[in-house]
């Protein structure tokens, strides 16, 4: 089963879909996101957020802060800025 996934920044929606993990940077350390994890709620740090699509599609995204939420394989991402970096697969969906 897939994650469904939803990256945003303040001011705009960066990327949505289907994932098979999520990784990022939280005030307690690395995080790491499969199907069926329990639900969590964690604050970000400054760092990486790497979204494995399904399929290939997926991103790559630094971000400046913002809170992780995780429940019934539902992740949201709100950072309070967002810059796609190369690593990018696909672009906003």
């Amino acid at each position: 089963m897939a994650l469904q996934v939803e990256l945003v920044a303040a001011d705009r929606s960066v990327w949505s879909g289907d994932a098979s993990r999520v990784r990022a940077r939280t005030v307690e350390g690395d995080i790491g996101i499969l199907s069926g994890h329990e639900p969590i709620l964690a604050v970000l740090v400054p760092g990486e957020v790497v979204i494995d699509g399904v399929g290939g599609d997926g991103i790559t995204a630094h971000v400046g802060g913002g809170f992780f939420s995780v429940d019934h394989d539902k992740v949201t991402i709100v950072a309070e800025t967002v810059e796609v970096g190369s690593g990018t697969t696909a672009g906003t969906r």
